[in-house]
């Protein structure tokens, strides 16, 4: 059978735009983290868009998660566009976030057949 199997990608896209602080906790970041960690993914990209931006740059609990899921190996990025009208920019690119206008990777990730998983 595995003579016949097509490849599988091995990238997952995880956008996460949703303010609820429990979302971010028992989903996001737990899947992102493991998913990376255990390798149930090669490439594993945390996408911050919107009001999950302004929760990150307020929250000191989510913050400590997200070191733990950067040495893990998340690449974990933001909207600029977003991050600039919610007034967290400073403190996304603090907290080891990469911040820039995300709309053409994220296009490029759909295009190149990354999964993609919303939260």
């Amino acid at each position: 059978m595995c003579c016949h199997e097509t490849a599988k990608p091995d990238k997952l896209a995880v956008i996460w735009s949703s303010a609820d602080k429990e979302v971010a906790r028992n989903m996001v970041f737990m899947y992102s983290k493991n998913a990376k960690k255990k390798g149930w993914w090669g490439d594993v990209c945390l996408v911050v868009w919107g009001p999950s931006g302004e929760l990150l740059g307020q929250d000191a609990d989510l913050q400590a998660e997200l070191k733990e899921m950067l040495v893990a190996g998340v690449d974990v990025i933001a909207c600029k566009a977003c991050a600039d009208n919610l007034g967290t920019t400073a403190q996304l690119e603090a907290l080891g976030v990469r911040v820039f206008y995300v709309g053409q990777e994220v296009t490029a990730m759909l295009k190149n057949g990354w999964t993609v998983l919303t939260f």
